[in-house]
C-alpha cells in the first residue's frame, strides 16, 4: 500500500507557502476580466445570479441592449431576460463535454464587430463550467422535490408550497384553498391486476388532476393514491368545483387489460385556509373533509367549511 508523506516528518515549505498566499492574493485581487468572472461566477449555484453576473461581465467589455437565456431543466422551462432587445442579435448554443447547457443571445440596435464576437466567446468558455454545475444543481432540486412515478411534485414539495401559502395568506389576506384526493378502492386494482396496472392508473389521474387545474394550481401526490391541489386565490365554492371536474376527469379514465376494462373513482376533501392557521391545521381539515366523502360512499366532494 502507498504511504502517505507525513506532513510532520517533511516539516513546513514557508517558501510554497508563501508563494500560494501570493497567488491566492493575485486571484482574488486581479483586475483581469475572466479571473473577476470566474471568481464571481463560483460564488453561487444560482444560476439567475451566475447569468446576471455574466451580463455585467459582458457589458463591461461589449455593450448590449438584451440578454435572453433558454433551457429546459427536468420538467421546467427556464427563462432569463434582462434588458431591450434591438434588430442585430448573436446567438450561442452553449455546450460542453456534449451535453447542451441553453442557448443564450445578445441583442442591441448596431451590428456586433467581429472583434466583439470573439470576446464574447472568450467570456462564454469562462462562464460555461459554472453554468453548467448551476444547471445540474437545478436538476438535483427538481428530482428530489419530484415524483419518480407521475413527474408531479412530491410531499416535500408539497410542504414547501404550503408554508408559502400560509405565509402569503397572512401577509397579503389572500385565499388559499386545498383539496385531497384519494383513489377509491385503488387496492383491490393493484390486487386484482397488479402494480404495472396500478402504476398506469396513477400516472393517467396525474395527468387528468393537471388537467382539470388552472397554470396557477398546483398538483402534488403525497402518498400512494393520495394527491392534493393547491388553489391560490380560491374560495370553498371554486375549489369544491374544482374537486367535482378532478373526480369527472378521473372516472373517465378506462385502462383496458385484454379481458376486462379498468377505471377507477375518486374522493376530494376540500379546506380553504383561515387566518392564522398552520399548514399542518389546514391539512388535517381537509383530511377530514376527505374522511367524510369516504363515509359518505365515495366518489363525491366534501366540504369542511370555514364558518360553522
Amino acid at each position: 500500500m502507498k504511504q502517505i508523506p507525513s506532513i510532520a516528518k517533511h516539516g513546513p515549505q514557508p517558501q510554497k507557502l508563501a508563494a500560494l498566499k501570493q497567488a491566492h492574493r493575485e486571484w482574488n485581487e486581479s483586475p483581469d476580466i475572466l479571473t473577476r468572472l470566474t471568481r464571481r461566477l463560483s460564488t453561487t449555484l444560482s444560476l439567475e445570479l451566475q447569468l446576471g453576473i455574466l451580463a455585467e461581465e459582458i457589458a463591461a467589455v461589449v455593450p448590449f441592449d438584451a440578454l435572453h437565456y433558454r433551457h429546459h431543466i427536468g420538467g421546467t422551462e427556464f427563462v432569463y431576460a434582462s434588458g431591450m432587445g434591438g434588430p442585430h442579435s448573436c446567438d450561442y448554443r452553449l455546450n460542453l463535454e456534449g451535453e447542451f447547457f441553453g442557448t443564450l443571445s445578445l441583442k442591441r440596435r448596431q451590428r456586433f464587430a467581429e472583434s466583439e464576437l470573439e470576446g464574447i466567446e472568450m467570456l462564454l468558455s469562462a462562464a460555461i463550467c459554472p453554468i453548467r454545475n448551476a444547471c445540474k444543481f437545478i436538476a438535483i432540486e427538481q428530482a428530489a422535490l419530484t415524483d419518480s412515478l407521475t413527474g408531479v411534485p412530491n410531499k416535500r414539495a408539497m410542504d414547501q408550497a404550503l408554508q408559502r401559502a400560509c405565509l402569503l395568506s397572512d401577509r397579503h389576506g389572500d385565499q388559499y384553498s386545498l383539496i385531497l384526493c384519494d383513489l377509491d378502492h385503488f387496492k383491490s386494482v393493484n390486487d386484482s391486476h397488479g402494480h404495472v396496472v396500478g402504476d398506469h392508473l396513477l400516472k393517467l389521474a396525474a395527468r387528468e388532476l393537471e388537467k382539470a387545474v388552472r397554470n396557477s394550481d398546483s398538483v402534488y401526490r403525497f402518498g400512494g393514491e393520495e394527491f392534493a391541489v393547491l388553489l391560490p386565490h380560491t374560495g370553498e365554492q371554486e375549489a369544491r368545483d374544482v374537486a367535482d371536474r378532478i373526480r369527472c376527469n378521473i372516472e373517465d379514465i378506462v385502462v383496458n387489460c385484454g379481458d376486462t376494462d379498468v377505471s377507477v373513482t375518486a374522493s376530494c376533501g376540500v379546506a380553504m385556509r383561515l387566518v392564522d392557521e398552520t399548514a399542518d391545521q389546514w391539512v388535517a381539515r381537509a383530511d377530514e373533509a376527505l374522511y367524510r366523502a369516504k363515509d359518505h360512499g365515495r366518489n363525491c366532494t366534501r366540504v369542511f367549511a370555514s364558518i360553522g
